[in-house]
């Protein structure tokens, strides 16, 4: 698991082994099982998380009652309830497992400790932010260009193993379509 990790921040940073060994040693194992609810909605999120082997999502609920997904985080992934995270405010989302999953954790005061500690991880959490912020615009461009079916085939064509691992319910959700449309569309 931790070598897994250390793919992940040396492909994001240029940290050296003794960084890597220092970094590795402040994250902690933790496991959940499926539909496991990590952070409820109103939580402050303490925690970022390396997926080791699973699958976990963020999500909301609408004015409606509706759950909808943000993200799905399955294995060899990197993220939490950013927002939250960073301005330790309550979580609009929550975090929940899809899988049940091996995940490490990283507390948010040795995640600020390494960030004043350490430039490549000010630059691994510079990356953070920005690939958060480029996802963030892809999803938003995506739902207000394309259509449902668009929508479904990129995903389809760019993340298949999403497809096969997800859920209708939280794959609707994800791509911002009712179940009854993602099954039509999977039947095509």
């Amino acid at each position: 698991m931790i070598e897994n990790l250390k793919i992940v921040l040396k492909y994001l940073s240029h940290f050296d082994e003794d960084q890597l060994s220092h970094i590795t040693n402040v994250f902690k194992p933790k496991s959940a099982k499926r539909k496991e609810i990590i952070l409820q909605h109103g939580e402050v999120c303490n925690e970022f998380y390396y997926v080791h082997k699973g699958c976990i999502r963020t999500g909301f609920y609408t004015k409606d009652g509706h759950e909808k997904t943000r993200l799905i985080m399955c294995d060899c992934s990197i993220g939490t309830a950013l927002t939250s995270f960073i301005s330790q405010q309550p979580s609009f989302e929550f975090i929940e497992a899809v899988e049940d999953t091996e995940l490490l954790a990283i507390s948010r005061y040795d995640f600020y400790k390494l960030n004043e500690e350490m430039v490549e991880w000010k630059i691994f959490y510079q990356k953070i932010l920005e690939m958060a912020y480029a996802f963030q615009n892809k999803k938003i461009e995506s739902l207000v260009t394309l259509s449902a079916k668009q929508r479904y085939e990129k995903s389809l064509k760019e993340n298949p193993a999403l497809v096969q691992r997800l859920s209708n319910k939280i794959l609707a959700s994800y791509l911002d379509i009712t179940q009854e449309t993602l099954s039509r569309l999977k039947s095509q």
